[in-house]
This record gives structure tokens, sequence and C-alpha cells, in this order.
């Protein structure tokens, strides 16, 4: 299981933090320190599409209206902080989040 974060992000660190105390598998990237590759993003920006961009931060007020207006892509290649988080990818399967639904599904068993 890996957990793509931020390290300075309260969400992605209580998310990895939350599933490594339950015994899971699991390790931590930094997406700014280690930025994804042309894949993972590809693979990302297919499973959640614009959902993988966070709008509502001040990161993405202070962009360009050209890069507002471009695709999701090359929003978080210019920016990767922009990224919703955490995106935990557990096996083949991805999640966007860390709330109550997406909690019950990784912690069960």
């Amino acid at each position: 299981m890996i957990v793509y974060g931020l390290n300075t992000c309260a969400v992605s660190q209580k998310a990895f933090k939350t599933l490594e105390a339950a015994g899971k598998d699991v390790s931590f990237r930094d997406i700014r320190s280690e930025p994804l590759s042309e894949t993972e993003l590809a693979i990302l920006i297919a499973e959640f599409g614009d959902h993988l961009v966070d709008r509502k931060t001040n990161d993405w007020r202070g962009l360009s209206d050209w890069l507002k207006h471009s695709e999701a892509e090359e929003q978080l290649v210019a920016k990767p902080k922009l990224m919703a988080r955490p995106v935990i990818k557990d096996g083949e399967l991805y999640y966007l989040g860390w709330d109550d639904v997406i909690q019950e599904a990784l912690l069960q068993g």
C-alpha cells in the first residue's frame, strides 16, 4: 500500500499513520520531492479525472488563467502540490481522500 501526499499535509500524514498503526504494509511518497511519473499520473487521471486537482487551495487561485483552463495533467505537472490528497494505492485499487468510507474499506480485515 502506498500513500501519495505531502510531508506537510496533515491529512496525508494522518492516513499514513493510521494505516501503519493498523499493521498495514504501507509506505509514504511525498509527491513534491518524488514527483509522479507520466505513467503514474495518467493512471490517476484516468481513475479520478478532474477530481484529482484540489481547486480550493491558494495554489489553485494563484495559477495563471491559461493554466487554470488547462487539463488536469498539465496543472499537476506544473504544480504537484495541487493534487487532492491523499491518494492511496492498495494493490490495484486507488482511493482519493481519507473519509469514513475510505477508512472503513482500507482498515477492514
